[in-house]
This record gives C-alpha cells, sequence and structure tokens, in this order.
C-alpha cells in the first residue's frame, strides 16, 4: 500500500498520484468523484489484504468468460479425490488418502521396511470398525496415491554418464539399447547363473518426477489456483519486490507478448546442488544432485516457500556430473519444450480450462554449478561469466591463483582520482579502459549454437579452452526455443558470495592460520605487482625471512578477545544459530561457520568485532557490510540500486588499496555484478539458494 504511513488527518494533502492509482476501482459512472475517505477505505482494504494473504484473483477482472467443466483428466481426479477423502468410518475426520499418505510419510521420513508398515496397516486393521476401506499392506496404500498422478519415472543411464537409455517424442529411441552408444558399457549387472532374478539389474539409474502434473495440480486447487495471477495484478512502477518487477521478466514479455497475454501462464526458476546423502553411514565421498524447479507467479508470501519447490531429477553419485549434466536434465527439457507449447488445464478458480505454458526464467546455483549448467567454466583467469574473455585477471607468479587484483578501477568515473594512481595499486600503472561490454543474449546464442552437445557426442575439450574462452559444451537450455530471450539466464548465488567474501575477509584480519590471504606467498607477490615496502618479507641475519605485521590484522590477544566476545554473545531466538558453539578462545580463531552464520556476521557483527582496526581498513569493511545489506533487502527501489552499482566499484578499490593481491579470487569480483542482476531479477530472495539448502 503505497505510502500508509504518512499521517492525513490532520489536512495534510494527499498526491495526487496514489489517487489516480486507485480510481480504476471506481464505479464508471461520471458522477462518482473520488473523495479522500473513500481513497482511505481502499488503503485500508489494501493493507488487510496484504495482512491476510487475500488477494485480487484474475475471474474478478476477467468475469465474463463463462464457466466450462473440468476436462476428463482432472475430473478423474476430482472423482478419486472425493473418493478417498470419505471418512474411514463415522465420527473420525481421517480420511482412507490422508491414512495412506501418513504410512508412505512414516516409510520416507524414518526408512521403516515394507514389512514393517504391512505390520503397522494390519494393525490399524484391527483397532478399527470390520469393513472399513483402509489399505491392508504397503503396497495398497502406494497403490492408491500413485493413482493422483503424481509419477516418478526410473530412467536407466550410462555408468560414465554419457547417456540415458529412454525414448521421447523428438525422435529419440535408446530405451532398448542394452549398452552405452558412445563409451559401450554394458546397461545391466552381469547376471550370475546361480541368480534367481528374473528382471536385470541396472548398474546406474536416475529418478524423474515430471514437472507438468504438478503445475497442473496448482490450478487444481483453489488454494493455489486463485494467487498464480498475483504478478499480474500487482505492478508497482520503480519498486522491486517481486521477480515481475524486474527488467528481465518485463523484457521476456516484449518480446513474447502471447505468452504474457494470459498472466497464468507460468514463470520458473532452477536450481540444483550437490550433497552427501550417506554423511554418517560411509566415510567415502558421495555426490547426489536434485533438480529443484519452482514457480514464480505467486505472492511473496508463498513464492519460494517448501510446498512450491518441485523436485523433478535425482541425478546419481558416486561423482559430480560436471559438464555431463545435461545427459541428466534430457527429460525435463523435453517436458519444458512441451509447456512452451502449451499444456490443457484446467483453471478451478475460473471453472475453465485453458492453455497453460510454462518458461524457465533462469537457474540459481553456486559458482562451480553455474559454470555445469551455463557451459561457462568458471575455473582459471577467464572465470566471470559476464566479462568472459574480456576481464584483466592474471595469475599470480607465487600464489598460482587466479587474481582479480586492479581489475576494478576500470568501472570507476573517467575524472576520479583512482584512476591515475600509480602507486596505491599496481606499481606504475594508470587505468584508462571503460567498463567491458557485456554480451547481449543473442550474441551468446551466436557463440554457442555450433558447439557440441554433450547428449550428442559426449563430453570433448574444445579448441582455445582457457586461453581465450572457457566454453565447454553448447549448454541443453539453449534446446529451449525462447532462452535466446532470457536476459538472465543464470544467477550469481547472493548467498555463497556474501560467505566467501566474508571468510576472506575474517580469516585474514584474524590471521588465521593456512586460511588467511596474507601469507608468506602473498606478501612475495605484493613485492612483485605493488608499491607496498612496509609489508614485504624482510631478510634476518640467520637466513630467515621475517613477516611484518599488517595493519589490517589484529594481534593473537586481540584475536582472543573477539573470539571470547562471541563467546558470551546473545542473539534473539531464531535470529541466527549458536555462534558461541564456534568460537575457539584458546586458539583465537572460529570454525563450523554455516552459510546463514556469516551472513549475520557480516551484515550486523562485523563493524563491532574489528572496531580496533585502523579508521582506513575499518570503513571500507563497513561499506562492503552496508552494501550486502543494502543489496539483501526485500524491496529494492531504482535509485538504491543505481546506488549500490556505483558504490561497489569505489568499495572494491578501497579494499585493493589495503589487502594484498592474493586477497581477491573470483568471489571479491562477483559483486560487482549483482546490482545489475538485481536490476534483472527483482530481490535476491527469490534468486539465492537459502530456501534450497533448509
Amino acid at each position: 500500500m503505497p505510502d500508509y504511513w504518512i499521517w492525513t488527518f490532520h489536512g495534510e494533502e494527499v498526491s495526487s498520484v496514489y489517487l489516480g492509482e486507485h480510481e480504476r476501482c471506481l464505479p464508471s459512472s461520471s458522477t462518482v468523484v473520488p473523495t479522500f475517505e473513500m481513497n482511505q477505505a481502499m488503503y485500508m482494504q489494501e493493507m488487510l489484504n496484504n495482512a491476510l494473504g487475500q488477494h485480487a484473483s484474475f475471474e474478478q477482472v476477467n468475469d465474463n468468460c463463462l464457466e466450462e467443466s473440468p476436462n476428463e483428466l482432472t475430473q478423474r481426479f476430482y472423482n478419486l479425490l472425493a473418493e478417498a477423502n470419505e471418512p474411514v468410518f463415522e465420527g473420525v475426520r481421517e480420511s482412507k488418502l490422508s491414512v495412506c499418505i501418513r504410512l508412505l510419510a512414516f516409510k520416507s521420513n524414518w526408512n521403516i521396511p515394507n514389512q514393517a508398515l504391512d505390520q503397522m496397516a494390519k494393525l490399524i486393521l484391527d483397532l478399527t470398525p470390520p469393513n472399513n476401506p483402509l489399505p491392508n499392506n504397503y503396497y495398497e496404500a502406494k497403490k492408491l496415491v500413485s493413482k493422483l498422478g503424481l509419477e516418478s519415472k526410473k530412467i536407466d543411464c550410462c555408468v560414465n554418464d554419457c547417456m540415458l537409455f529412454y525414448d521421447n517424442d523428438n525422435g529419440k529411441n535408446d530405451a532398448s539399447l542394452l549398452q552405452c552408444k558412445y563409451c559401450g558399457q554394458p546397461r545391466y549387472r552381469i547376471k550370475h547363473p546361480e541368480q534367481r532374478q528374473k528382471k536385470p539389474i541396472p548398474l546406474k539409474f536416475m529418478f524423474y518426477l515430471p514437472i507438468i502434473p504438478r503445475l497442473q495440480r496448482m490450478f487444481a486447487s483453489m488454494q493455489t489456483a486463485q494467487h498464480m495471477t498475483w504478478h499480474y495484478e500487482n505492478k508497482i512502477e520503480d519498486m522491486l519486490r517481486h521477480p515481475s518487477d524486474g527488467e528481465a521478466w518485463k523484457h521476456f514479455d516484449r518480446k513474447h507478448p502471447s505468452f504474457a497475454s494470459d498472466p497464468r501462464n507460468v514463470r520458473l526458476g532452477l536450481c540444483t546442488d550437490g550433497f552427501n546423502p550417506y554423511i554418517q553411514a560411509s566415510s567415502s565421498p558421495y555426490s547426489c544432485w536434485p533438480v529443484i524447479v519452482t514457480p514464480y507467479n505467486l505472492p511473496p508470501e508463498m513464492c519460494m516457500t517448501k510446498p512450491y519447490m518441485f523436485l523433478t531429477c535425482l541425478i546419481p553419485g558416486p561423482s559430480n556430473p560436471k559438464a555431463s549434466i545435461d545427459v541428466y536434465l534430457e527429460p525435463l527439457i523435453d517436458d519444458l519444450n512441451k509447456l512452451w507449447n502449451g499444456i490443457w488445464t484446467y483453471d478451478v478458480s475460473r471453472k475453465q480450462n485453458f492453455l497453460m505454458r510454462a518458461a524457465l526464467m533462469w537457474t540459481i546455483n553456486d559458482f562451480p554449478a553455474c559454470g555445469m549448467l551455463s557451459s561457462w567454466s568458471t575455473h582459471g583467469r577467464l572465470s566471470c561469466p559476464h566479462y568472459m574473455e574480456h576481464t584483466k585477471s592474471f595469475t599470480l607468479t607465487y600464489g598460482r591463483k587466479s587474481c582479480w587484483f586492479d581489475c576494478h578501477r576500470r568501472f570507476l568515473p573517467i575524472e576520479h582520482p583512482f584512476r591515475r594512481n600509480n602507486k596505491a595499486f599496481r606499481k606504475g600503472e594508470v587505468e584508462k579502459d571503460g567498463p567491458p561490454p557485456i554480451l547481449t543474449p543473442s550474441q551468446v546464442w551466436r557463440r554457442v549454437k555450433d558447439f557440441p552437445k554433450v547428449t550428442e557426442s559426449g563430453v570433448t575439450r574444445m579448441d582455445g579452452y582457457g586461453e581465450w574462452h572457457n566454453w565447454t559444451k553448447r549448454s541443453i537450455f539453449w534446446d529451449l526455443p525462447y532462452w535466446k530471450d532470457n536476459l538472465l539466464r543464470h544467477n550469481l548465488d547472493v548467498m555463497h558470495i556474501e560467505k566467501f567474501f566474508f571468510d576472506n575477509i575474517f580469516n585474514t584480519v584474524m590471521n588465521v592460520s593456512g586460511k588467511t590471504k596474507d601469507n608468506d606467498k602473498a606478501r612475495r607477490d605484493i613485492a612483485l605487482y605493488c608499491r607496498r615496502r612496509d609489508l614485504e618479507l624482510q631478510s634476518q641475519t640467520n637466513g630467515k625471512l621475517l613477516k611484518p605485521k599488517a595493519n589490517y590484522t589484529l594481534t593473537k590477544d586481540e584475536a582472543k578477545i573477539v573470539c571470547r566476545w562471541i563467546k558470551e554473545l546473545r542473539m534473539p531466538d531464531g535470529y541466527s544459530s549458536n555462534l558461541a558453539r564456534c568460537a575457539d578462545t584458546e586458539k583465537g580463531s572460529i570454525h563450523g561457520m554455516k552459510s546463514h552464520d556469516c551472513h549475520v556476521f557480516m551484515e550486523t557483527l562485523l563493524p563491532i568485532a574489528f572496531s580496533s582496526l585502523p579508521m582506513h581498513v575499518l570503513n571500507p569493511l563497513i561499506e562492503i557490510r552496508h552494501f550486502f545489506k543494502d543489496l539483501c533487502s526485500t524491496i529494492l527501489k531504482g535509485d538504491s540500486i543505481r546506488r549500490l552499482e556505483d558504490n561497489i566499484p569505489l568499495i572494491l578499490c578501497k579494499l585493493e588499496r589495503i589487502f594484498p593481491p592474493r586477497f581477491f579470487d573470483s568471489m571479491e569480483h562477483l559483486p560487482i555484478h549483482l546490482p545489475y542482476e538485481a536490476w534483472l531479477g527483482g530481490p535476491v530472495q527469490y534468486r539465492w539458494m537459502y530456501p534450497f539448502e533448509k
């Protein structure tokens, strides 16, 4: 509700902008004049709707359409649901369906064997009146729930991640193959003569949960169908509170007006990351990769919540699929292509059948996974996915790591004095270049359209990789006909960037052994690239080298004081985890901090913890803290994004004048792109990995 906090009951005038905003809600008669009291009532009703989660539905704007009966598939689902939801017997609230779902939940949550679940079902039958419709065993419960239509598919795959043994509608007929057509590895385990099993056992398989029926269920339920057009009915100019307010969403609407004409068409985001499901049961590493898809049509209080995160693919381990992840995404891409053409769906909120279409807006990943999905490798000197080969990064002589030191003066105004400073940055160098160009989606498509696809030719190394490009393949997402029209295809994850940025600051300032960016090799590189004689290694009479204390590090006693302060710190319940468990007062270090702990420390505790540092060191740290805090706001305004975009190059340049070149790896460079991505995609809470990693 715009400016509801402005008090207007003492004669203050209400801005004409806000009066005009609600005039469309008034009757069309020319005799009706919007009065102050009428607008106050509208503002109050809007505030109540926001507080209670009640939003205007699309059918109120388009209520002239005739009602229709559900299509055959939806009607069959409703009939099954009505039958299964009848009470088990008179006087109880539980239905046959709810009992079956709870039994399956018991098995999933506590890994109960099938035989134990059969005994539980038998016990329930013995305790209830005879002739009730409850399942007799686990098989019957599973059979009933499977009739709801949310199936899962088990697809065999090559042990070397070369291909999937399955058929699709695009001419792929590999379901009958017995060995990989690329590497020749067998599909099934070798059957020994003494074994009795009749069905062959695949060496490796994945699970795919089709996304189409899950999206159709959102329109089959009144709880979600009425909210699927929220993004269309709640627009505010020059304010970003939802991905629909971002430039990427608006650009897509301009490119595809037929898709944008029906606000019920679904916008999707995709996230994937690896985890070890056997962390306690196995000492050997195992990496399993779930792929989660979430819709963005919903209002902020529903978007990115657990009920609306759909697991679509479960990619097996034991190792990282790397570039071969495209092989496992093939069934999902096939469904996304079908959704782009349209699937007939029943909208229960409007009582109509309509052609539901869906489009994948972007992916959400940490930086290594971003390289796997985007096909631009995030390793080495050319790892920046925005500026690609136009970066000025280099490899440190002693540190042997890619470094982005002195790569940010080019973003400053042309008359800024930092550009002409040849002492505080790389010695003897001034900056005359402007910011590098950002390729448009069409330019990127022209580059990659002829690259080999992993699903057709396997993984191949491309000429010039690591020298003038970092391309590894043509990503499978380019098979989507609209992918070249997406301005923001792969998000930089603010959660991981902020965490690694904080880790580098904290470990360097606290001088944590083995983790600090200010080691002996860093001091040797300082002598090569900077004019900081006070930080260079000094030769001693005994032949050893002395590392002088830097003004950006704490002494051992000061580090222990910080740890004792953290040990005694008490935070509000639910604000963060127990930070006291992470502090080691004996060694003066902190360990075991999770991503959210780093987020809390970076944005609230950093200025207090490091208050003993000199002001010329502390002030840039406070500024980078303000940058992340403002960037993570739930609502962003256009002028605030422009201010962030102007401030971040200057903040990074101030840090470059203080910390050694080794400090500036890719995670210290990526914040330069975050304001631009916020302008494209909206607030970061819709585009980071916190909701997916909970």
